[in-house]
């Protein structure tokens, strides 16, 4: 299994996919996904961080940083 911890909680998130999951073929997806923000930052975030971005607008780093 991989993972990569969340930009925002800094939570363990599992990662589909990849060499670690080669032998053992587990059946959960991801829990989370990289997003490209309107300011041109990137960040891993999982998804219940996701949840708690602005849904009316356009997120950026300084939202992230608030989580």
């Amino acid at each position: 299994m991989t993972s990569e911890p969340c930009d925002a909680c800094g939570k363990g998130v599992r990662i589909a996919g990849g060499i670690g999951d080669l032998w053992n073929f587990p059946t959960s997806s991801s829990g989370g996904m990289t997003l490209e923000l309107v300011d041109g930052s990137e960040h891993f975030l999982c998804f219940e961080c996701m949840e708690q971005l602005p849904g009316d607008r356009e997120p950026t780093a300084e939202d992230v940083a608030g989580l």
